[in-house]
């Protein structure tokens, strides 16, 4: 049997003074050395080794230095960045990347064109806690391009979202350099270009989801979903989406007007973007009724909405909007046995597919293109470039009018 060593009554005085200090600060003996750990729950420990002997004459030492190594640590150094900073070497050559990135979400929230605290959420502060949590691991990305390329592989070559995180983590090296005095080899690439890639020309708008075949496919759905409480307020917003072809994130921007001369009321929506697709400016949106196996639906929206009897279940902005209708509608056994009946005719349905039936709807009801593009919030050419059925049924259209126009 291996021999088991006792430990003297200075280790165990030593280990007990560090484990004082903080939870989950220990010390252990390393090749001789001291070698100290910090444990911190859901997180990677950290472990670094001391320049100190493993005996009773430097324990004092090695505990005084482990003092002062927490004083930097608790102030968010790493472990590595602290115990250097203890060491007596120039705050200058430890970067504090947490530090920097409060600093960068200061600046943007208050100084400049300051940008709301959504934008923040949403824009930078995902790819940023990211970058921050990288360079402070244990193998850490040693540039800017190989952390900018670390930080959106997970989004598809030449996506919007690859170009944003790309965009707003230069935004961030940027401040690192010229605000908080990083060394320049820090500034971000020049080219963001090369990072960001290409959209593939083969990836098909399915990627966006596919209709529903029929409306009846979307009335068995919200009738097999919950009716009470929190299900009343996903079902109305649900019929919302149906009924006025809105993407979930318009939902936050959606109110019902009176026109002044006929004093009627109607449905509009001032959400407001700008994309390489096109601008989508405030819009009159008008309803298009289910049309199921019973006839025409009447939810009465419009009207419950005036009298505030609709109450909208909590969404979050931006692109959180979808997801917040993906996470409940995952969650209910009607959605997947829809989602997977169309998986296997090789066709996916997803939140965004209330709004693309709403197009087809309207498509089979003989509406234009360009009529259901302005109610739908894009241009003309986004919409037939969308939706193919747009553009067959407007060649189809014309046709129809020359012949009928020749026959006369």
């Amino acid at each position: 049997m291996p021999e088991v060593r006792r430990q003297q009554a200075w280790e165990v005085l030593f280990r007990e003074e560090v484990s004082g200090i903080a939870v989950g600060w220990t010390v252990r003996e390393d090749y001789g050395k001291v070698r100290l750990t910090v444990r911190r729950r859901g997180e990677t420990p950290e472990s670094i080794t001391l320049p100190f002997a493993w005996d009773r004459i430097t324990r004092g030492d090695a505990y005084t230095r482990i003092r002062n190594i927490y004083v930097h640590w608790s102030e968010g150094h790493t472990l590595r960045a602290a115990a250097e900073l203890a060491d007596g070497k120039s705050p200058s050559t430890v970067l504090n990347w947490r530090q920097a990135a409060d600093g960068f979400q200061e600046q943007k929230r208050n100084h400049g064109n300051h940008i709301k605290e959504a934008t923040w959420n949403h824009a930078y502060e995902p790819v940023v806690s990211m970058a921050v949590e990288l360079l402070n691991g244990r193998r850490p990305p040693g540039n800017p391009a190989d952390l900018l390329d670390a930080c959106i592989r997970d989004w598809a070559p030449g996506s919007r979202m690859r170009q944003i995180r790309a965009q707003s983590l230069a935004q961030f090296l940027n401040h690192c350099v010229q605000r908080e005095r990083f060394p320049d080899l820090w500034l971000p690439p020049a080219d963001l270009k090369r990072h960001v890639g290409r959209r593939d020309a083969t990836v098909n708008r399915t990627q966006k989801g596919d209709p529903f075949t029929t409306d009846q496919q979307i009335l068995d759905l919200l009738e097999a979903l919950p009716t009470e409480g929190a299900g009343k307020r996903w079902c109305d917003a649900l019929k919302l989406l149906a009924e006025l072809g809105l993407r979930p994130i318009e939902l936050l921007h959606l109110s019902v007007r009176t026109d002044g001369a006929t004093g009627e009321a109607y449905w509009w929506c001032s959400y407001q973007k700008r994309s390489g697709g096109g601008d989508t400016a405030a819009r009159r949106v008008f309803p298009l009724p289910l049309d199921g196996d019973g006839g025409l639906t009447d939810w009465q929206l419009l009207s419950r909405w005036q009298a505030g009897e609709i109450e909208l279940p909590p969404l979050r902005s931006g692109n959180g909007a979808g997801d917040s209708f993906g996470t409940y509608l995952n969650r209910q056994a009607a959605w997947t046995e829809v989602r997977d009946a169309a998986s296997r005719e090789s066709r996916r349905i997803v939140p965004y597919s209330f709004r693309h039936t709403y197009s087809l709807r309207g498509h089979r009801r003989g509406i234009d293109a360009g009529a259901m593009a302005h109610s739908m919030g894009h241009s003309l050419e986004v919409h037939l470039r969308s939706y193919p059925w747009a553009s067959a049924s407007n060649t189809a259209a014309a046709f129809a009018r020359a012949s009928e126009a020749a026959g006369r």
